[in-house]
């Protein structure tokens, strides 16, 4: 059912399906480059941690991997391929088994694009999509195997619910995210984001099979940088800027762009660490920032960067504004990022990822 408020996220929102020049198969260099990163990390964790004999497979049992946030571009079958081919090498001294792969994102996703992507010939899995939301279950109990996210825990399950009311500290008047906002705007971000992960691990405490692994790759910043350093130089700040603009211009009420806030919150690892440890579910086996080549996050020509945005929130912003404002929104967008000196320099970009490797406890 769809939510009614507006500090809900839709159950239907995704980000841009299909391959034309707005779609997020044709701008997702960024996740690429995290995904690559991590590749490595991968391939050793599965090596040295995945628990063959815990695992107590049935001789006609498959093994079960799921792709939790998995979008419609090649970058999941990309995972999924790296992913088999690391299992069917701890495998190489033991009978291979069959594979199955869940793809899940919301329901709204682009399965259909995804699905026409699968390779046809050599494909060593059986292939399923499981549509709705990663902060509930999703899966039987103990069913899965190895649990993979990449990208997709930083999207918060709704927008906090202080930020769109007038009667809260927390109020986020004239503004679309935390960046530049008061103390407490960012609380009640983090707040959300500590009781979504929550869920998250709860839900996926329930369905992973003892010995199996869950390997999780979010957007994050630093434990050096705090909140009140993080103000300035934000896409975020500054498509909220555009909205504002829009405003005055009368395109759009400010009581809209009062109303509107992005659900996405990047996490630190100080943060991440203290919900996984309280959660009690996982023990954290692997905790890494990644190593990511600057230019992969930052993306410097500003068009390119501009179809990235509008890639992955397009589908948001028409929710609540309408679809009559999205091309000068981003017009006026790719003007302003073009004159900034902070966001397409890459000196200045702390946002990075980290890589988090589970186990149940």
């Amino acid at each position: 059912m769809e939510a009614k408020s507006q500090s809900l996220v839709p159950e239907s929102y995704a980000i841009n399906g299909g391959d034309g020049p707005y779609s997020y198969a044709q701008n997702s260099l960024y996740q690429r480059g995290i995904m690559e990163a991590a590749k490595g990390m991968i391939n050793e964790e599965i090596a040295m941690k995945l628990d063959i004999q815990k695992l107590s497979l049935a001789a006609s049992e498959p093994i079960r991997i799921a792709d939790l946030g998995c979008s419609c571009g090649a970058n999941t079958i990309l995972a999924i391929q790296n992913i088999m081919e690391a299992l069917k090498r701890k495998f190489r001294t033991h009978p291979t088994p069959e594979f199955q792969v869940f793809f899940n994102d919301q329901v709204s996703n682009d399965f259909n694009s995804l699905f026409a992507s699968l390779p046809v010939l050599g494909r060593q899995y059986y292939a399923a999509s499981v549509p709705g939301s990663f902060h509930g279950r999703l899966f039987p109990t103990a069913s899965l195997h190895f649990v993979y996210s990449s990208c997709a825990l930083h999207w918060l399950s709704k927008v906090p619910k202080g930020v769109v009311d007038k009667t809260d500290p927390a109020w986020n008047e004239g503004r679309i995210h935390y960046t530049g906002a008061p103390k407490e705007v960012f609380e009640a971000y983090s707040d959300q984001f500590a009781k979504d992960i929550d869920s998250f691990l709860q839900a996926r405490g329930k369905e992973l099979a003892p010995g199996g692994l869950m390997a999780l790759l979010i957007p994050a910043i630093p434990d050096v940088i705090s909140h009140p350093q993080i103000t300035t130089g934000s896409e975020p700040e500054l498509l909220g800027s555009c909205l504002v603009d829009m405003a005055k211009m009368g395109i759009v009420s400010e009581a809209k762009v009062d109303t509107f806030n992005l659900p996405i919150y990047f996490t630190y690892p100080k943060e991440l660490r203290q919900i996984i440890e309280g959660n009690g579910c996982f023990s954290i086996k692997r905790m890494e920032i990644l190593n990511i080549p600057k230019q992969r996050i930052v993306m410097p020509e500003p068009r390119q960067r501009t179809l990235y945005l509008r890639a992955l929130l397009e589908a948001l912003i028409e929710k609540h504004f309408g679809n009559e404002i999205i091309d000068q929104l981003f017009e006026i967008y790719l003007r302003k990022l073009s004159e900034s000196p902070i966001i397409l320099n890459p000196e200045y970009q702390e946002t990075t990822a980290l890589f988090v490797l589970l186990k149940l406890n």
